[in-house]
């Protein structure tokens, strides 16, 4: 199944740092998104974007990971020719990754 069954995201930016949230549509899925969405899959799906580290921090009463992307902007907004300078498909892109189907809807 793709993220976007089971969650929504959005996206900041700050000079050549994106930072990208997923948020589960229901809280009883959080912890399959823990799971499921390492720093590492994360990185590895988005790494003709992310040329820097990734870093997740878990925001269990909100049912919510914050992804911070280093050197995901192409140099910054101000830097860079990118068409998506801001990094806001990249939410979207994210959303399209495969996970597998959670088991149970338990809350955190």
């Amino acid at each position: 199944m793709k993220l976007r069954e089971i969650a929504h995201s959005r996206t900041g930016d700050k000079g050549n740092t994106l930072n990208v949230s997923v948020i589960c549509h229901d809280p009883g899925h959080y912890a399959h998104l823990c799971a499921e969405l390492t720093p590492e899959r994360v990185k590895d799906f988005l790494g003709k974007v992310v040329h820097g580290r990734v870093i997740r921090y878990e925001l269990p009463k909100l049912a919510a990971l914050n992804f911070v992307l280093a050197e995901a902007l192409g140099g910054g907004v101000t830097r860079s020719l990118a068409l998506d300078a801001h990094g806001k498909s990249v939410s979207s892109a994210l959303l399209n990754i495969e996970i597998s189907e959670p088991r149970s809807s338990k809350g955190p």
